[in-house]
């Protein structure tokens, strides 16, 4: 059980977006902020749609998340307290992970 530990940390502890992500949106954002002195109004739209975009995105990760978390559970009276623990911890590494944002 010690070993499931350290692999349910490593889940929670685990950033939503990779690194090569992550830079990548910065290297957009970077981007968007640079055009600001020449053209600011396109500069704004574009970090408008970059936002929005991104934010989209995390809503539609953490909808599949929620979705595949509460089909675990929501089977009716059938649901041993062990798959309710089970799901329980799944949803404290999912709220973890939102914190983190």
């Amino acid at each position: 059980m010690a070993a499931n530990a350290g692999s349910e940390d490593r889940d929670e502890n685990e950033p939503l977006l990779s690194l090569d992500e992550a830079a990548s949106l910065r290297r957009k954002w970077d981007e968007v902020q640079g055009g600001f002195v020449d053209e600011p109004r396109r500069s704004v739209q574009q970090a408008d749609a970059l936002v929005a975009a991104e934010m989209k995105r995390l809503a539609e990760m953490f909808a599949d998340e929620r979705a595949k978390l509460e089909a675990q559970w929501d089977r009716g009276d059938s649901v041993s307290t062990e798959d309710l623990r089970v799901a329980l911890r799944r949803y404290r590494t999912f709220f973890n992970r939102l914190l983190s944002i």
